[in-house]
């Protein structure tokens, strides 16, 4: 749903509640700004986030579950993409 920002302002109970549904776009001079939704959609966003750690930010067990993981065969054909460059 998009809506101006007068529009938004003046019907804020009813846009809130639109929002816990579906994102809400309010734009401002025809121009998206900002976008409402549910705290629910706000935090699966939030989950799908990697967090960046530096290499000395690792633990020993984290390394060595690094050094464990085996890529499935079905990614061969990257090793070859890789060899070629």
């Amino acid at each position: 749903m998009r809506v101006s920002s007068a529009e938004f302002i003046r019907n804020y109970g009813t846009m809130t509640d639109q929002a816990l549904s579906e994102a809400v776009t309010i734009t401002r001079n025809g121009k998206d700004r900002l976008v409402v939704l549910s705290a629910a959609e706000y935090q699966k966003l939030l989950a799908r986030f990697r967090r960046v750690v530096l290499p000395n930010e690792l633990s020993e067990m984290d390394i060595e579950a690094i050094a464990a993981t085996e890529v499935p065969d079905s990614y061969a054909q990257l090793d070859a993409e890789i060899s070629n460059q």
